[in-house]
């Protein structure tokens, strides 16, 4: 049970600094929804999850009100729906997507992840099928998410996969360009994607989960911004100190949160994301916290640096605040949900280059990067290809979410709303990758993928 004394500690947090609950995700097995006959499955997808998670949003809302915690996002997370839809022989996976958009939608939640294949060593005729989808199935609803695994550290990188995601992710931003590209918005690509992920896009309820869990995310760069205006000009030793005692009590809120959600909801408590998710509010942004730290801008040399000492210092104090850390658990840098991010860019002061060097120490990788309409397949494949060897390497999480705007470029913005912002359009490296791309096969894993 959450203690009114341990809420008013967080009081002045929450008010003054944008210390929320990011969101609260239900994750769904829907193993037992797989039949022959694909109207069927649809109906039970659409029935578990509406049972399941019928009282989920009512849950956080009640919460809100009782304990002044804000919640921004009630979600849910599905298994991957490559795996249930094989045995239909359906050459079409858009009737699932409908159908969780229904279900979605009828429950309350904000998104719904789960329009996902996992083809990191290989793709199965199923995978083809789901990959084939995604365009469509993102065009035509609206609070569905996707993500495809291409790559992991013990498997290597799926090319293969990689090249089909390039063309896969301009025919979606064809198919919503009245939109921005809007489809793009909900589909990411992973290496080492992780099971019980509770943020969108690229949550997905893994076949090594229970039947149902409720995760929490939570977030508060302004929480950690406002604590080291605190100590400016001092020691990166006391920076660190003061990030992991602010990132205890923020994740110390998101527990109290989810032992709470779960006990209301009758389910078991998954995990928190000690992730620093930024939004395009003033004030709460994980650039600002790099700038606070002495940069003139993120972007400027020593940014790297800087986040890397954030992403630690949150994971130190961060875990010792919850009986179970997982998800993603990191600092976040999603370009058009971050107001710092979006004006270094917009000043050419944060290049999609130093994007790609600041992910090989954060979670998770270049995020809401809008580029020029004309960027082709090719190219968005080897973005993909690129960010997908720092996570095979270096053993981590890593992913791009790309927008190839229609009819946009350089300088122009996309407005997409909400949480999901601003994005300014950046330049890309007009090198051709097009040999590269058509070669296929399989990058092979490193050598210390060999631990047994």
């Amino acid at each position: 049970m959450i203690q009114r004394h341990e809420i008013l500690q967080t009081i002045q947090m929450i008010d003054q600094q944008h210390l929320d609950i990011r969101t609260i995700t239900m994750g769904i097995s829907l193993l037992d929804c797989a039949d022959t006959d694909i109207a069927r499955s649809c109906t039970k997808v659409y029935d578990k999850i509406c049972r399941l998670a019928g009282n989920l949003v009512k849950t956080g809302e009640d919460l809100e009100a009782e304990f002044g915690i804000p919640i921004v996002n009630k979600r849910v997370s599905v298994t991957p729906i490559a795996l249930i839809g094989a045995g239909t022989g359906a050459k079409s996976y858009v009737p699932y997507a409908k159908a969780l958009d229904r279900a979605a939608k009828e429950i309350g939640v904000n998104f719904l992840g789960g329009f996902s294949a996992l083809v990191q060593k290989g793709m199965t005729d199923s995978d083809r099928v789901l990959i084939a989808s995604i365009p469509e199935a993102l065009a035509e609803t609206e609070l569905v998410c996707s993500s495809v695994s291409v790559g992991s550290t013990r498997a290597g990188i799926n090319m293969d996969a990689v090249r089909e995601m390039g063309r896969t992710i301009k025919r979606a931003a064809q198919l919503t360009a009245d939109r921005g590209g809007m489809a793009c918005a909900k589909l990411i690509v992973f290496c080492n994607a992780v099971e019980d992920n509770p943020f969108m896009a690229g949550a997905f309820h893994g076949v090594g989960e229970p039947e149902c869990e409720v995760h929490v995310g939570v977030s508060g760069p302004g929480v950690v911004e406002s604590a080291l205006r605190a100590v400016r000009g001092q020691p990166f030793d006391v920076v660190a100190e003061t990030v992991k005692k602010t990132a205890f009590r923020i994740t110390r809120m998101g527990q109290l949160a989810a032992q709470e959600a779960s006990s209301r909801l009758g389910v078991p408590f998954g995990i928190v994301d000690l992730s620093l998710a930024p939004t395009p509010a003033v004030g709460d942004s994980v650039a600002a916290i790099l700038e606070e730290m002495g940069l003139e801008s993120v972007g400027a040399p020593g940014t790297t640096a800087a986040l890397a000492l954030l992403n630690d210092a949150v994971k130190k104090g961060g875990v010792m605040a919850s009986s179970h850390v997982g998800g993603l658990s990191g600092a976040f840098i999603p370009v058009s949900e971050d107001a710092g991010m979006i004006a270094a860019a917009r000043a050419g002061k944060l290049t999609i280059e130093k994007l790609e060097a600041m992910t090989c120490v954060c979670s998770v990788g270049l995020d809401m990067i809008a580029v020029p309409g004309d960027t082709t397949a090719e190219t968005l494949s080897a973005i993909i290809a690129d960010e997908a060897a720092i996570g095979m390497v270096n053993n981590k999480t890593t992913a791009a979410r790309l927008i190839p705007a229609p009819g946009k470029t350089v300088g122009d913005t996309v407005d997409f709303g909400g949480l999901l912002g601003t994005a300014p359009v950046m330049p890309v490296n007009r090198c051709s990758p097009k040999e590269f791309i058509a070669r296929g096969g399989r990058i092979p894993a490193p050598l210390h993928s060999l631990k047994n």
